[in-house]
């Protein structure tokens, strides 16, 4: 079997693997990108119907090229994502190849470089970018056992309130993908539980200004740690139907019965803990400080932005927040769906190197492991706090092709032969 040798191989082909291909090109570095699926695949077939970007389309994109046929204040449709990312890797001509899934990658011995098991083959290659994202293997606690009679999915399985079986629906989780789902689920007429828990609740515009524009007017984007605490806190935000602040009190009151973290099952009630007026007062402070940083910005330097009192009104508080629900027996209930919201975690057993914590997360440093030719795209807080979204990755590919430019400049250095030195 012929031997593919590449300088540098990325594995995935999502938005991390698209820039990291923009970059290496601009850096005059060969390579090769490898994709299991279609270009963007998670886009097209991990994501309910009705699903928009979170961010604008002004925002959420790379710096060369703009959301074709849509303004710049629209929130993309998943579809159009996975096209804009497609029509992207057209126009750098990214070398993608689809349908090839990475087996494992192992380190030579003796020599630099790993030797690449693939479906469609061997690869060898000088460096691998693990370019597969933060949102790999969907998370489904294993807390609702013995009950045979509820369907259990993660959102990435959700497509759209007629796929579900008659009943009421519980969601349990309530990041920006459980809170849109279980809306979605209440306007259609179902009857919807709803599990809180630690949340941060930006608003979706201030002062006529997007969020996304005050987070980056302010900093916040290039906050390069979390604060303590913070690392895994959801951020509950919707760009849908023209984007809108989620505020649970009003989704209370349009019916939806709002419940604690899940802790516990015993086969036929599900127990919840006391703190949903925690979580919700958590998710106010988060909210409030963002309007007086905003507020505070403004005044400081004098820009002409309307006042805007209403944003800073809290509805009253609803009865399931006064008087919680602290068990809930799922069959009395009607519940005969429940949907997991509850995030991702990574799979990286395909790298043979001795790279990752006890917890399986990789060990780098901006994106650049221990292990040398070995360097992540796409993580969680890799660089900042943007560094897992459409235009953070961006600029975290960047940095990474400049680190494997500078490397290949030192490997291909060779000391002068003139005479007396």
């Amino acid at each position: 079997m012929s031997i593919e040798i590449v300088d540098t191989l990325v594995v995935g082909a999502g938005q991390a693997g698209v820039a990291m291909s923009e970059h290496l090109s601009k850096a005059g570095v060969s390579h090769l990108v490898l994709e299991r699926n279609r270009i963007a695949e998670r886009w097209r077939t991990q994501r309910w119907d009705s699903l928009v970007a979170n961010g604008p389309a002004w925002h959420d994109r790379f710096p060369g090229m703009a959301f074709p046929n849509m303004g710049p204040d629209s929130f993309p449709t998943k579809e159009a994502i996975a096209d804009y990312f497609e029509a992207y890797a057209k126009q750098i001509d990214a070398p993608i190849r689809c349908g090839v899934d990475v087996r494992s990658v192992e380190r030579h011995i003796g020599r630099s470089g790993f030797r690449v098991e693939t479906s469609d083959g061997v690869i060898e290659a000088q460096n691998v970018v693990a370019a597969t994202g933060a949102f790999q293997v969907p998370i489904v606690p294993e807390l609702v056992s013995n009950a045979p009679d509820i369907v259990q999915m993660h959102s990435t399985q959700y497509r759209n309130p007629d796929q579900l079986a008659e009943g009421a629906v519980l969601v349990i989780g309530a990041g920006s993908s459980g809170t849109q789902i279980a809306e979605e689920l209440l306007l259609a007429g179902r009857r919807v539980y709803l599990s809180v828990g630690p949340h941060d609740r930006p608003p979706r515009a201030y002062r006529g200004r997007d969020f996304c524009w005050w987070l980056g007017i302010l900093g916040k984007w290039d906050a390069e740690t979390p604060g303590p605490g913070t690392e895994h806190v959801t951020i509950a935000v919707s760009g849908a139907r023209g984007g809108y602040t989620i505020d649970f009190r009003r989704l209370a009151g349009q019916g939806m019965t709002l419940l604690g973290r899940a802790v516990s099952f015993d086969g036929a009630a599900l127990a919840f803990s006391e703190d949903l007026a925690q979580n919700l007062a958590r998710g106010d402070a988060n909210y409030m400080a963002l309007l007086d940083e905003a507020d505070d910005y403004v005044a400081r330097n004098g820009i002409d932005l309307p006042e805007d009192p209403e944003a800073r009104r809290i509805a009253p508080e609803p009865d399931c927040v006064a008087n919680p629900i602290l068990s809930l027996d799922l069959r009395q209930a009607g519940i005969r769906t429940v949907i997991w919201a509850t995030g991702f975690t990574s799979d990286y057993s395909w790298l043979k190197v001795d790279i990752f914590d006890e917890r399986g997360r990789p060990k780098h440093q901006r994106g650049v492991s221990a292990e040398r030719g070995i360097y992540f795209l796409g993580l969680p807080w890799q660089s900042r706090r943007g560094s897992s979204f459409i235009w953070g990755v961006w600029h975290d590919a960047k940095h990474l092709a400049d680190c494997i430019s500078t490397q290949r400049k030192y490997d291909e250095y060779r000391p002068s032969n003139r005479s007396g030195e």
